[in-house]
């Protein structure tokens, strides 16, 4: 075990953040339970509770929490260099892949023999997603009373659709009034669970108050003076300053990931914009499960088609990577400001009695965040068709039992079986997968 973040190499810890964005799939559910079977069970950098502080503040982020804790515990490891490394190989493969996908579909018209790869994988992930609830659950849920708050939670917002940071409010003040009440539940010992790593807090999460100045001033510069450029000189109609205006609103709104936002984006990008096709759109949301990073990536291939349809005087295949890339820039910039302009504070509270206990109870509903998070991917890739309970306040995803995809359950079933039963590694997991995958979609079997 490192003796502190700092006994890390950065060429170690670049070589495990290039892995974990190439092997980030199944949204944040399964990106999550990534991160905390490499970073706390097998590489043991940081423990349980450290992991989860940094989760929690992330959830309360607007934007793709998976992605925001990748670059906290990146800073954490190897200061500002540390963050960006984590933050941004996190989503580059993705990117990449999306911005090819969606080049492939503008020349040639046909992502078949794509979505079969995709496809296997898909059901692969499936497996990794619900490892997520069994292995942090299990962790993070040390009192029945937790249990009852993480039940809670999930039938909040699984059932009755209750917004995610009226939950993470709530549970934050149960907590706070648990201190004094029921100390023995919210405030845990946790000498059990801290390790040399958690002993240790590097200088570098106690920045002098120039700091937060800096990171304000370079964050705003690098987030808004392309927005304010693109304005000034191409007006405020052209389809790349509609792109970066539209995409940083997104920015500041998608709390609770990318699931409380893609509907309401892929409807302005289609109806308001015009950007892309319904049918194009779908295409893009089933793309975005399917392939490594945040969810919220589909915005590269929707700013892709939205340009390349409205290129002006440059060739639409530039106009397309540029408006991909200008959109996923105005998305992820806001992401790195607020972990590298919260952290340091969020740092020096950790073991403050108060904010210990709000986050113990913010934990256990966190837990049940991910259950329906894990519950939401699940449902998606078995069924084809998932329909909306509503009545009484209800709000709940029903699967139509008609539309299973038995080719999909059958590829995650094995999945399951060789990561839980034989212990394959994940790699060669996904590989299998994607080759079967494929061979489906070749034979026509889905």
């Amino acid at each position: 075990m490192p003796d502190s973040p700092q006994s890390v190499t950065f060429r170690e810890a670049f070589l495990v953040w290039l892995k974990i964005g190439f092997l980030n799939f199944g949204g944040p559910a399964g990106q999550i339970a990534l991160m905390h079977r490499i970073l706390v069970d097998e590489k043991r950098w940081i423990s349980e509770t450290r992991f989860l502080h940094a989760l929690n503040y992330c959830m309360l982020l607007p934007g793709p929490e998976a992605q925001q804790l990748a670059t906290y515990v990146g800073w954490l490891l190897h200061r500002t260099a540390g963050g960006l490394a984590a933050g941004l190989l996190f989503i580059l493969p993705g990117f990449i892949l999306m911005t090819l996908i969606a080049t492939v579909y503008v020349l040639y018209g046909d992502l078949s023999w794509m979505q079969g790869l995709l496809f296997g994988m898909q059901a692969a992930t499936l497996a990794i997603v619900l490892e997520a609830v069994m292995r942090v659950g299990k962790k993070a849920l040390k009192h029945p009373a937790l249990y009852l708050l993480a039940g809670a939670s999930f039938i909040a917002i699984f059932a009755f659709g209750v917004p995610f940071p009226a939950i993470i409010l709530t549970a934050g003040l149960i907590g706070m009034l648990g201190k004094n009440f029921a100390p023995g539940i919210f405030l845990p010992n946790q000498t059990e669970t801290r390790d040399s790593a958690d002993q240790h807090l590097a200088d570098h999460t106690r920045p002098p108050a120039s700091w937060t100045l800096r990171v304000l001033f370079t964050g705003a510069a690098l987030w808004g003076l392309p927005v304010l450029l693109l304005f000034l000189t191409l007006g405020a109609r052209h389809v790349f300053t509609q792109e970066a205006v539209f995409f940083s609103k997104m920015a500041v709104v998608t709390f609770g990931g990318a699931y409380a936002v893609l509907a309401y984006m892929a409807q302005q990008a289609v109806e308001r914009y015009g950007w892309l096709l319904p049918g194009e759109m779908v295409q893009g949301l089933a793309l975005a499960e399917t392939t490594p990073g945040p969810l919220i990536l589909v915005l590269t291939y929707v700013g892709f088609l939205g340009a390349h349809r409205d290129p002006g005087s440059l060739d639409p295949l530039l106009a397309g990577m540029l408006g991909g890339l200008i959109s996923t820039w105005v998305t992820f910039v806001p992401c790195f400001l607020w972990i590298f302009l919260g952290a340091p504070y969020i740092e020096r509270l950790r073991g403050n009695p108060w904010l210990t206990a709000a986050l113990s109870a913010i934990t256990a509903v966190v837990v049940g965040v991910i259950l329906n998070l894990s519950i939401w991917f699940g449902l998606h890739v078995l069924f084809a068709n998932v329909s909306t309970l509503t009545g009484g306040g209800l709000r709940m995803p029903v699967p139509v039992p008609s539309s299973i995809n038995l080719m999909a359950l059958l590829l995650s079933a094995g999945a399951m079986l060789a990561l839980f039963r034989f212990r394959i590694s994940l790699l060669p997991t996904l590989a299998a997968a994607a080759a079967i995958g494929l061979a489906m979609k070749l034979l026509g079997l889905v």
